[in-house]
């Protein structure tokens, strides 16, 4: 499905009082999503145990 596709299919799901910021949102966090998987496709993503030392390097100071 191309990038325009999945945007117009999103707009459709979503609430019909939805504002312009929250389909922004939306857009940008599929893009984002799309993005990721596409660096894991490459052998470019980050491996859970990095994650893991990254977060609990952070949050135990």
């Amino acid at each position: 499905m191309s990038d325009r596709e999945t945007v117009l299919e999103l707009v459709k799901r979503l609430p019909p009082n939805v504002s312009f910021r929250d389909i922004v949102r939306e857009i940008e966090f599929i893009a984002a999503v799309r993005e990721g998987l596409e660096e894991i496709d490459q052998g470019q993503g980050v491996l859970i145990e990095a994650v893991e030392q990254m977060i609990e390097s952070r949050t135990t100071k």
